[in-house]
């Protein structure tokens, strides 16, 4: 039984019997109690989208993903399971929307058409324009993710700055004295990309701090590039004995490369890094690694959106998570003389 059985057998349009169940315009009182009449004969109940126009939202939240033409990482659909699966703990459902490049419309008609209650960002910049788009038509937002200047959003996110900078160290402490960070694209890189930047300035610090030779090298998110990526490092830095990395993409190539090159990990090599465990646990052998919790953080984001929904005036929320190191078993004490070994493979 729908809208339209209900009107036809009460003699009014589907408008009016809409209007008399969401409340938003006045029905005049005899044909209120004529519609309803046809509800209590018929046995209807509201649905969902019924019961969100009496309330005045849409029971939907907007998620705004990367472009899929990029090939979404095992993190960030990770990012989007939890969101779609705590959304639907609570009776919400959720519109995705690649915003970014070519993909900038979809985000603007989720933003201005009242399709969405609020909407959860991912992939946020130091400076993100989405942002302040957001602010301007009063949507109520939260960011998987934060800018440079985070205090009027609410966010969740992880402390690559803290955890990169653990990781070099770790390196430091086994002896590894020359030390590469594989980042992100260079795409990501030159739009200044949160995690990537964060990322940066915690391995500047710990290579300062540490007196190490360190080198960061930008890497596409898949197994070609980061493949590539290592090879171009070995070539130019021939006595790197260490790499950290938060492309989890890129890890099935750093270990083809590695193993073309016959260096052994971590006898002749080590590794270490921010990722989502799933890519930790299946590198050989498992990395050890920042494992970051993308199930926690999207459900926590709901959790999140919902209240700025509800409470609006309530103040910002700020969660910084910083996962410790889980220590496996891609790293060993630095060997001298790995130069020779890989000339003497070579001859």
């Amino acid at each position: 039984m729908n809208i339209g059985e209900i009107a036809r057998r009460a003699g009014v349009s589907r408008s009016t019997v809409s209007y008399a169940l969401s409340g938003k315009r006045p029905v005049a009182s005899e044909t209120r109690r004529r519609i309803q009449d046809v509800i209590d004969e018929l046995g209807y109940r509201p649905n969902a989208t019924a019961r969100a126009l009496k309330e005045g939202r849409t029971r939907t939240i907007g998620l705004a993903i990367p472009p899929a033409g990029n090939r979404l990482t095992h993190m960030q659909l990770d990012f989007v399971a939890s969101v779609v699966d705590a959304a639907a703990r609570v009776d919400l459902d959720v519109l995705l929307s690649p915003s970014g490049g070519d993909h900038d419309r979809s985000f603007e008609r989720l933003v201005s058409e009242s399709r969405v209650d609020g909407v959860i960002l991912m992939e946020i910049r130091l400076e993100d324009p989405r942002v302040g788009r957001l602010q301007d038509a009063g949507l109520p937002f939260v960011g998987i993710g934060r800018t440079a200047g985070d205090q009027q959003m609410s966010w969740i996110d992880v402390d690559y700055a803290g955890l990169v900078q653990h990781c070099v160290r770790h390196l430091a402490d086994l002896g590894h004295r020359r030390v590469a960070l594989i980042t992100r694209s260079p795409e990501l890189v030159s739009a200044g990309y949160g995690p990537a930047c964060r990322a940066r300035a915690g391995f500047e610090a710990a290579v300062a701090e540490r007196g190490l030779d360190g080198t960061e090298v930008p890497c596409g998110d898949d197994a070609r590039s980061g493949q590539a990526c290592v090879e171009a490092l070995l070539r130019s830095h021939p006595d790197l004995t260490a790499v950290t990395t938060i492309n989890e993409a890129a890890l099935p190539g750093i270990q083809r490369a590695l193993a073309d090159t016959g260096l052994q990990v971590p006898y002749d090599f080590s590794i270490t890094g921010v990722a989502a465990n799933t890519w930790a646990e299946d590198f050989r052998p498992p990395l050890t690694a920042a494992d970051v919790p993308a199930l926690e953080m999207g459900e926590k984001a709901v959790s999140l959106l919902v209240e700025r929904i509800t409470a609006p005036d309530t103040p910002p929320r700020h969660i910084l998570l910083t996962p410790p190191v889980s220590l496996r078993s891609s790293t060993a004490a630095a060997r001298t003389g790995r130069q020779a070994r890989v000339n003497r493979r070579a001859r």
